[in-house]
């Protein structure tokens, strides 16, 4: 299964970063938070990727092309100009890199992605949070709900998506960043079947949150994960400064690779 990722927007609420990075090449402990991200869907076993790029889309590119010897031990001899590799740290990763445009909406970044995807079921998140999620678990609960589309619901204090979920997971309504906290409110990691992309159908100006979520809520086709461990975006400064001193500090619950 294909993992999108969506890294193509500003992060304005992250000015002093993405000044000169796009938001998921924000840094946490050394390496960009998309990094992160990448690792916990390996750690299941899933390492082909699909990187929906827009705003600084060339910095992206530049880290995986670059990443065989940003990792790896080297010798250059300037004599010859050549260059001997020693120690590769390197990933078994897959990575397709799609530009999306620079102002396009979250529905219209997935969109670049439907050639590829196809007819495949396939799982999505942002560019921007971390979790210790149970992948297998969750696609467990997409499976047993036969549904176009499973989000991970999680419960942190309010700023974004809140849910209506049914005792069976079905979610009966969607309303975006409404006031108030501890409501369940949408973590990304999604896992979608090909049909959502019947859902976006307003170009690159189809924000995902909006109306495909929410008609797929009103038809009884979106499913929610609860999942009730760590989860964190990186949206503010004081985001990126609690997840890096967590890293440091070794306390990161979501590096379940290193475990």
């Amino acid at each position: 299964m294909k993992v999108i990722i969506l890294a193509g927007g500003l992060g304005t609420r992250l000015s002093e970063e993405t000044v000169f990075l796009p938001k998921p090449m924000v840094e946490i402990g050394g390496r960009p938070i998309l990094w992160h991200i990448m690792k916990i869907y390996s750690h299941w076993g899933y390492n082909n990727f699909i990187i929906l790029t827009g705003y600084k889309s060339h910095i992206i590119k530049d880290y995986f092309i670059n990443y065989y010897t940003r990792y790896s031990d080297i010798t250059v001899d300037l004599s010859n100009n050549s260059i001997e590799l020693h120690n590769h740290r390197t990933e078994p990763w897959k990575v397709t890199m799609l530009y999306t445009g620079f102002e396009t909406m979250t529905g219209g970044r997935l969109l670049a992605a439907k050639e590829i995807i196809g007819k495949e079921r396939f799982m999505l998140t942002y560019g921007d949070g971390v979790s210790d999620i149970n992948i297998p678990e969750l696609i467990k609960s997409h499976e047993a709900s036969k549904k176009y589309a499973t989000l991970t619901s999680v419960q942190p204090s309010g700023r974004f998506g809140a849910l209506d979920i049914e005792e069976d997971g079905t979610i009966v309504s969607f309303k975006e960043k409404p006031e108030g906290d501890n409501a369940w409110i949408n973590g990304g990691f999604f896992i979608m079947e090909h049909n959502v992309f019947d859902y976006l159908n307003d170009g690159n100006k189809t924000i995902l949150e909006r109306k495909p979520l929410e008609t797929l809520a009103e038809q009884g086709q979106l499913n929610a994960y609860k999942h009730t461990g760590f989860w964190r975006a990186m949206d503010t400064l004081k985001d990126k400064n609690d997840l890096t001193e967590m890293w440091t500090s070794e306390q990161c619950p979501w590096a379940m690779w290193l475990k």
